[in-house]
């Protein structure tokens, strides 16, 4: 027998996703972290990339006063600090402070990047489409690196280095391990 779920949770089966923490600014350059799992590429050439957000957010209004954001790829081994940043609004406290996560100054947008993530893309928006209680931020990637260490001579994770952090759900967490398979095409 099937376990019936909520239509309104059916996401949950969706899970897991990858957890990123996105930097924003407002018009005077204060900065803040919000934790998001829904975010996807949709296009490569131009290359750009969708992020949902409820526009009830603190975030929301810096990205759409500015313009600008960076998708910092969250690791496993920095779960509680992207926990605290999706629960704690930055209305009321100073996320970096209170996380010690560190800023550094991003290459072409005012949000600075997190030095304790992987990977940092840094966004310019490009159109924003209402989408039920969630807005779509569509962010053109101007900027995307990450160290040299982080990844193998294909430019993929190198997963014994790198534990990106999934979310499975609610406040759990996950991640990969350093195993992977290469299916076959061959016909048979």
């Amino acid at each position: 027998m099937n376990n019936i779920i909520e239509v309104s949770t059916f996401y949950y089966l969706l899970h897991p996703y990858r957890t990123f923490l996105l930097t924003c600014c407002n018009a005077e350059g204060k900065a803040n972290i919000i934790t998001v799992a829904w975010l996807m590429p949709v296009s490569a050439e131009p290359p750009l990339l969708a992020v949902s957000i409820r526009p009830n957010r603190h975030s929301y209004g810096y990205i759409k006063s500015t313009g600008e954001f960076v998708v910092n790829v969250a690791q496993y081994e920095i779960a509680a600090q992207a926990l605290y940043c999706g629960r704690r609004s930055g209305r009321d406290v100073d996320k970096f402070a209170a996380t010690k996560l560190t800023p550094s100054p991003a290459r072409y947008v005012t949000p600075p990047i997190i030095e304790e993530c992987i990977s940092h893309l840094e966004c310019r928006v490009v159109q924003e489409v209402e989408a039920g209680d969630h807005q779509l931020f569509i962010g053109e990637v101007l900027a995307a690196y990450t160290k040299e260490e982080f990844v193998d001579k294909d430019g993929l994770y190198n997963l014994s280095r790198v534990h990106p952090l999934l979310h499975i759900g609610r406040d759990r967490f996950t991640s990969t391990r350093a195993e992977f398979i290469e299916p076959s095409l061959a016909e048979k």
